[in-house]
């Protein structure tokens, strides 16, 4: 495994060099290819002769160790990055002790060697995953929570260490192939601190995405340019994705389309990331949720073609839970009801409506339902 060590200390530089090149302990063969005092100087050395492994100090003065992370890693996503710090506090708060990710100075042969060989590990174990080319058969998920789905259908959570992070990660996916500015991440996410911490906090959340993808085998990358970060999809579904193109892909609802329409419909697991509770996505969500009530629409209505009252309503009372103050819903169940010749039903529904958009808008329900339930009540004022 090729390593370099970026250090703008000289002395840690030459100790962290000795270490490496003893090899105490190690279980895997290390080149030391490259020791640098300054982290341009790393950048521009390693555009052509990539290394496996990246000792980065935290706190050096023209970049810090997190920005230059993301520069190494632009160049080589599959880099493993190790970073060094002699504040113990700042490492166990950015990294909740991973002790894959940081090493305290000074740097303990012993430390290293199970920092090395935990590297080494999760290096075979990603190679051996790749080879099984199971890339294309990973789905991103983020309708109703954000979550994996893997090659056997089976549902994961990642195991994420802050919480800010996922929330970065389903920013990025939902603007992905966009550059989103580093400015912007900070606002939205960090708002309360001061530059210089929400930018270590950024860093933080991305070096967390980083290394999540790789140990999901994700073909996801992160790019980072213009003072900004870019996630650059690959080849990994998304189930927002692929449920808008069956539905936009799909024939009219027919009879005869029935069955396709309701495994598109089962494909939808709840609305966009509505477990998050992430005040930004209340208008994809709302615009996925409409989607849904559209083709939830066309399906009752198919039911009510084919005679499936029943199917009908519980379709219809779904959307009305899922949206409670539009007509959609209430409209299609007031209709039912009045051809199973329910009166108490129809008129509890008109009212509850009524009293739900009172209360929430201070509006009554629409020219168009209220002259049919008024033509419909003179039609049954005989039935009690």
């Amino acid at each position: 495994m090729k390593a370099i060590i970026v250090d703008d200390e000289n002395l840690a530089l030459q100790k962290m060099t000795k270490l490496l090149q003893t090899q105490d302990g190690f279980n895997v063969n290390v080149e030391l290819i490259g020791a640098y005092l300054y982290p341009y100087e790393a950048v521009s050395a390693t555009r052509n002769d990539a290394p496996d492994i990246a000792f980065l100090d935290i706190e050096m003065p023209e970049m810090s160790g997190f920005e230059l992370a993301d520069q190494l890693l632009e160049l080589h996503p599959q880099l493993q990055v190790v970073f060094v710090t002699a504040h113990q506090d700042f490492a166990v708060k950015a990294f909740e002790v991973n002790a894959l990710d940081y090493l305290l100075k000074p740097v303990h042969p012993t430390r290293l060697a199970m920092t090395m060989n935990r590297i080494a590990q999760s290096k075979q174990v990603n190679t051996a995953e790749k080879s099984q080319s199971t890339q294309s058969q990973l789905s991103i998920c983020c309708l109703r929570s954000l979550h994996l789905m893997n090659q056997h259908q089976e549902m994961q959570s990642f195991p994420w260490k802050t919480l800010k992070a996922p929330e970065l990660f389903a920013y990025l996916i939902h603007y992905r192939n966009k550059t989103v500015s580093k400015q912007s991440l900070m606002d939205l996410l960090w708002p309360e601190y001061d530059l210089h911490k929400a930018t270590a906090q950024l860093h933080t959340a991305i070096y967390q995405i980083r290394k999540m993808m790789k140990t999901y085998n994700l073909d996801i990358t992160i790019k980072y340019q213009d003072e900004g970060y870019r996630l650059v999809w690959g080849n990994v579904k998304l189930d927002t994705e692929q449920w808008e193109n069956s539905l936009r892909q799909a024939p009219p609802v027919t009879p005869e389309t029935l069955d396709q329409h309701l495994s598109i419909m089962n494909q939808y697991s709840g609305d966009f990331l509505e477990e998050h509770g992430y005040a930004w996505a209340e208008h994809e969500k709302e615009r996925t949720r409409l989607l849904w009530i559209e083709h939830a629409k066309q399906i009752a209505q198919c039911r009510m073609l084919l005679r499936q009252h029943t199917e009908a309503i519980t379709l219809y009372q779904r959307m009305v839970d899922k949206l409670p103050y539009r007509e959609d819903g209430y409209t299609g169940l007031m209709q039912v009801h009045a051809l199973l010749h329910h009166p108490g039903e129809v008129r509890r529904l008109f009212h509850q409506l009524s009293e739900q958009l009172q209360m929430e808008y201070g509006v009554l329900p629409s020219r168009e339902l209220t002259d049919w339930f008024g033509n419909w009540e003179k039609a049954n004022s005989y039935i009690g």
